[in-house]
């Protein structure tokens, strides 16, 4: 008999898959989507069978499958197909590309088998039914009764460690009921539960508006593969529109469906109300889970006994049974882009698995990107629109403030005799009049506020007051940020750490100031001048443990929070009717990066922190301090007119040419030496345009080489050159020949990572 052959697809940097020799004994264990163990070279790995009866390879010696852990499919076929879209149009290597979909439990890293917990639990294996027996058995082992008649009302079984806290007695007592063959300890599989720790809470009875019942009945009216963009105004009531269209799509059809969430501890809001409303049929897939957890829940949707999968990008990927609809709300958040290979958007994942299984999806957004936006104008996806908020509440009233009128008048203040020094003065750089009389307003009527300030750390960075130095990070070329609880100075793209000097290490003058406002600093300006109000924040910093995020809003909603201060987490999926100011500290953050989206994102931010005031009985006001005042992203979120925005973003995105205009890959290459990664990228940026003038001349453009923006990562000098073109076809050929071809010298460690639809350029 031929030996059976198979491909496949290892997580390495390579664009093939390889062939294994099938053992007999495996044959009915191997189909396309199982896992299986194959060696590789001298290392033992684990990959994902993609196809069977493959011819053989053309040299090399053929080796056998080590084992199949698994007695089915770990990947559908419908998966295989996205997973092989996603290496095309990615270019991105398959077996990474397939490792991407599983949970780290399944991958190798500890062994094919995923650990499973398990708890030791005592059952009861023989029945007394006679009171005479019952007494003449425990006569002399009271405890052993009690022990015995309390596993008997718990129903027969119960965890052994918490039947012994219950009974109050030791495990000798346990133990010698099993040797009298009364009980038996078994060990069984507990699933790790996200929501141990948090319950389902009551239902609360919505009536839709009857833009709500169109848009509802437009969703479910959908033919298998379309779309539709759902723009709402925030308060508008998207979630009850998603969760009427799922309800038809669970119960009444009997399918599956995924919701994306931007970041799931970022929404515990939002996982709530799922929850609520289809209960434990709801599983959560999201980072802030143990690998046992994520695992636990990746195997319940795999049976099939969870049907509605919320979670953070990867869960595009879940294996949900007769998938009926995807939801990606928040569609226009950067988060849903991975950073590493494979670089994917699961917002356009969400449209082509759509399409690969027949399901419907809905993208929602109050602000939606620019490239949905488009999409929908052309009639790609159906366009759905929610104008007015639910309820009858009223879009806030925004008022900004123009921070150059107020250094004008503190400088002539400064100039008074007797006034203050800049030393005091800290306040009044963070928190306008204006503001400060709007939270004092606030703060007396027991009403609450939210503060932006999306910087972290205390101070943006230290510098010398003599010599102008700044404490710069060792491993990038970026300033250290200066944190005080506790006090260091802090990379947050490599994370290094290290304590403030006590002198400038470059002219040895005095300890460096503290320049520019972080969250840190805000917190204790705000307690120092309104000392009686609770304060909370809400960063990076504070929400490291397991739900930190939904344990500080569940504060905020019970209202025992008068002020809400953060980064921009605290503008993302936040419903608490109390809040009726929002004051954006310093609206010009990121506004004049060097990247095209830089005006999108900060329209993006303002209008979603901005619709987090006013969403109860009471009304909101909004006050954005800015010293661009007329700058469109400012003044278009002022008047909550993203048609304006969209149309006045849009016409810039012309000449030069950007999305939604046209497709580019960004080709960043990155080397430990600083001159070789230059030359690299410069050699590699005319190969390519030698490539595109033989192969597709007018078709790709190729622009640069360049430094990037941030031009030195985790010790490693970043250049970077644009691919554009207007045929998405074109741009995936180039850059699949790129990545597989591309000449890269192989000293410098060099690197070359494929960005396929950058959402930014730094």
């Amino acid at each position: 008999m031929n030996p059976l052959l198979a491909a496949v697809a290892l997580p390495v940097a390579v664009s093939r898959a390889y062939v294994y020799s099938v053992p007999e004994s495996l044959r009915t264990r191997v189909v396309p989507g199982s896992r299986v163990v194959v060696p590789l070279g001298g290392r033992t790995l684990i990959g994902i069978v993609t196809a069977i009866d493959v011819p053989a390879p053309v040299k090399g010696r053929l080796r056998d499958i080590l084992d199949a852990p698994d007695a089915g499919r770990t990947l559908t076929p419908e998966l295989l197909t996205l997973g092989r879209w996603m290496a095309r149009y990615y270019a991105a290597p398959p077996g990474i590309v397939l490792r991407a979909m599983l949970p780290v439990a399944l991958t190798g890293a500890a062994g094919p088998v995923a650990p499973v917990k398990r708890h030791r639990v005592a059952c009861v294996v023989r029945t007394i039914e006679s009171l005479l027996e019952r007494d003449a058995m425990f006569k002399r082992a009271p405890r052993q009764r009690v022990l015995y008649e309390l596993l008997e009302s718990l129903g027969g079984s119960h965890p052994v460690r918490a039947l012994l806290e219950q009974a109050d007695v030791t495990a000798a007592v346990l133990h010698a009921l099993v040797t009298r063959e009364l009980v038996a300890i078994e060990s069984t599989v507990v699933a790790r539960g996200p929501f141990s720790t948090r319950g389902i809470r009551a239902a609360v009875t919505h009536v839709p508006t009857d833009a709500q019942r169109h848009a509802i009945a437009k969703l479910i009216a959908l033919e298998p593969g379309a779309g539709a963009l759902l723009r709402g105004v925030t308060g508008s009531g998207k979630t009850l529109v998603y969760i009427e269209y799922l309800r038809d799509v669970i119960e009444r059809r009997g399918q599956g469906a995924i919701v994306l969430v931007p970041e799931i501890a970022l929404t515990p809001q939002t996982v709530d109300r799922f929850r609520t409303a289809f209960g434990d049929q709801v599983a959560v897939l999201h980072s802030a889970l143990s690998d046992g957890e994520r695992y636990d829940e990746w195997s319940a949707i795999h049976r099939g006994d969870k049907r509605i999968v919320v979670g953070a990008r990867s869960a595009i990927f879940a294996p949900v049974k007769l998938l009926g609809a995807i939801v990606v709300d928040e569609e226009h958040e950067a988060t849903y882009k991975q950073g590493e290979s494979p670089r994917y958007h699961a917002r356009d994942l969400a449209r082509v698995r759509a399409g690969i299984e027949g399901a419907t999806f809905v993208l929602g957004s109050a602000s939606p990107s620019l490239e949905s936006w488009t999409q929908a104008l052309r009639g790609d996806l159906a366009l759905l629109e929610l104008p007015e908020r639910a309820g009858g509440a009223q879009l806030p009233a925004v008022h900004v403030i123009d921070r150059r009128k107020e250094v004008i008048v503190r400088r002539q203040v400064s100039n008074t005799p007797g006034a203050p020094s800049a030393q005091g003065s800290s306040f009044a750089h963070a928190i306008t009049p204006q503001l400060e009389h709007a939270i004092t307003e606030r703060l007396n009527k027991g009403e609450q506020s939210i503060l932006l300030l999306n910087r972290r750390g205390y101070a943006h960075f230290m510098q010398c007051a003599d010599c102008g130095a700044v404490s710069q990070c060792p491993n990038c070329a970026i300033a250290l940020t200066y944190h005080r609880m506790p006090e260091r100075l802090a990379c947050h793209y490599c994370f290094h750490r290290e304590a403030p000097p006590s002198r400038c290490s470059n002219c040895s003058g005095p300890p460096l100031r503290e320049r520019g406002l972080g969250t840190q600093q805000l917190e204790r300006l705000l307690g120092e001048r309104w000392p009686a109000a609770r304060i909370a924040r809400m960063d990076m910093d504070t929400t490291g443990a397991k739900w930190a995020h939904a344990t500080i809003l569940d504060k905020v909603g019970a209202g025992e929070v008068d002020i809400l201060l953060g980064t921009q987490m605290i503008a993302k999926g936040l419903d608490f009717p109390n809040v009726t100011l929002v004051g954006v500290i310093d609206a010009d953050v990121g506004i004049n990066l060097p990247d095209f989206r830089a005006s999108e994102r900060c329209f993006q931010l303002l209008s979603q922190v901005a619709g987090r005031a006013g969403r109860g009985a009471k009304g909101g006001e909004v006050f954005i301090q800015t010293r661009e005042p007329t700058h469109h992203a400012v003044t278009c979120a002022v008047t909550h007119d993203f048609l304006r925005f969209a149309a006045e973003e849009l016409s810039g995105r012309i000449s030069p040419a950007y999305p939604p205009s046209l497709f580019i890959a960004n080709a960043v290459i990155s080397g430990t030496e600083e001159i070789p990664t230059a030359d690299a990228a410069r050699a590699l940026a005319e190969w390519t345009r030698r490539l595109i003038d033989t192969r597709m001349p007018g078709a790709v453009e190729v622009v640069g080489a360049a430094p990037c923006p941030v031009e030195r990562i985790k010790q490693r000098w970043r250049w970077h050159f644009l691919v554009k073109s207007r045929e998405t076809d074109a741009l995936g050929r180039i850059g699949r020949y790129v990545v597989e071809h591309g000449p890269l010298p192989s000293g410098a460690a060099m690197r070359l990572a494929w960005d396929r639809d950058p959402v930014t350029l730094l």
